[in-house]
């Protein structure tokens, strides 16, 4: 199965937040969105929508931004995957309003992949958000400390201190 770039991006603001728990400032939607590479409308879409599902606490204005709503531990990354992807259809006749594979009725491949796509899904059943941004080393440990710490002034904390991106040590 292949995550949507949506899915991708959503996952990508949730391990941001979670890894700036704690920190005076709120994470903001330029900060993820330079951190990252990402287009800072598209973020916008995404943080709105995880607002509305109770995911993210949302200021606007001056000192203003984002912060986890849940606690990390609470957030599973299953559930999170199937509230932004649309399609679970591995093949075609998973949907049966347009099977038109003349297989089907004796066919072991669509028992076979249906076992595959609950395996896939019960492994993200049993990692949190937590589980993705918890250090692995003692570098991880002084990582979290960097990136929690409160921002000097207006000065941009630099984005390679969060987990996920490719600068970031001890984690994997």
């Amino acid at each position: 199965m292949r995550l949507t770039q949506w899915t991708d991006y959503t996952l990508r603001v949730l391990m941001y937040c979670a890894a700036t728990e704690g920190r005076a400032q709120p994470v903001t939607i330029t900060e993820v969105a330079e951190g990252y590479g990402i287009s800072r409308s598209h973020l916008m879409k995404i943080v709105q929508q995880l607002s509305a599902q109770g995911l993210l606490e949302t200021t606007r204005g001056r000192g203003g931004g984002m912060r986890l709503m849940v606690p990390a531990s609470s957030i599973h990354i299953g559930a999170v995957v199937r509230a932004t992807e649309t399609d679970f259809n591995l093949v075609e006749c998973f949907d049966p309003a347009s099977n038109q594979c003349r297989l089907s009725s004796h066919c072991r491949l669509k028992g076979v992949l249906g076992q595959a796509m609950q395996a896939y899904l019960a492994v993200l059943d049993g990692v949190t958000l937590a589980d993705l941004v918890a250090p692995t080393s003692p570098q991880g440990v002084a990582l979290l400390a960097t990136v929690a710490a409160p921002r000097a002034g207006s000065a941009r904390r630099r984005a390679s201190l969060v987990p996920g991106l490719p600068d970031a040590p001890g984690f994997e």
